[in-house]
């Protein structure tokens, strides 16, 4: 039956990450969280679970949204490479601030990040064309990338909730936004889940079939549906108006935002 759930959780997460650029983190947190809640494990390491197992899933599924998303030349390779370092420092540092902070503290913070950013979304709703973009130096996009690799293992995403309002900010059309961040999550989701194995190994977390603070079954069942499904999810974006696209991408995060807020809160 668990693994039927967590099947379910990819095919979801993994056509929310194609078609927004999101490496499935925001859908895949909550359901886990959920889930593991049910389970019956520990209430201050359920959200460190969710997150380190998020994490580990969009490894995968960033892989697998990314290629869809270059085969519509919608990567920017020179952004992609001037932030991944950044990206890749920051996520790291991010697991261990991420482990030393309450369950609770984590859902309250996450819960009002998201609804932040998806205000500014659906405020910054003009249209823009890449001709008009004029993007950071080399260096302003590394430190970006850092600030970007923080907050999103934190929050166990693959950063597209930050790096696409990034992108578009300096004039990046929605579909190269979307389809940037979806191969940077690559880079976000690998150091930030091996932070969480290795602070998790630290703090000696006793739940079965894990390692650290990431859950195997959880992973390859949902790694296993995301990767076809986030092919979908890319080939659906194309299809969409980049206006429609904002919007659609906008409520999901408030949606979400909601949730944590509500949990926190009790």
């Amino acid at each position: 039956m668990e693994l039927i759930i967590f099947l379910a959780i990819g095919a979801l997460a993994g056509f929310t990450a194609g078609i927004f650029g999101i490496g499935g983190g925001l859908i895949i947190v909550p359901l886990l969280f959920v889930v593991f809640t049910q389970m019956g494990y520990e209430p201050e390491v359920i959200m460190h679970m969710a997150l380190g197992t998020s994490l580990a899933t969009i490894i995968v599924t960033s892989f697998s949204s990314s290629i869809a998303h270059h085969k519509n030349g919608a990567v920017m390779w020179p952004v992609f490479r001037n932030l991944t370092p950044g990206l890749v420092i920051g996520s790291f540092l991010g697991a261990g601030i991420a482990g030393l902070l309450s369950g609770t503290n984590l859902q309250l913070i996450i819960g009002i990040f998201v609804i932040w950013v998806a205000y500014r979304m659906m405020m910054g709703t003009r249209q823009v064309v890449d001709q008009h973009a004029v993007l950071p130096t080399a260096f302003k996009q590394f430190c970006a990338g850092t600030g970007i690799g923080i907050a999103s293992a934190i929050f166990g995403i693959g950063g597209g909730s930050l790096t696409v309002p990034y992108l578009n900010h300096y004039g990046v059309v929605m579909q190269r936004a979307v389809g940037t961040s979806a191969a940077c999550g690559l880079p976000i989701a690998t150091a930030g889940a091996i932070g969480f194995i290795v602070f998790g190994m630290k703090e000696q977390v006793s739940i079965p079939n894990s390692v650290g603070f990431v859950h195997i079954y959880a992973f390859l069942g949902i790694s296993i549906m995301s990767f076809f499904t986030a092919k979908s999810g890319a080939r659906t974006a194309h299809a969409l108006s980049p206006a429609m696209l904002k919007k659609c991408f906008a409520v999901l995060l408030f949606a979400v935002g909601c949730f944590f807020l509500v949990k926190g809160l009790r």
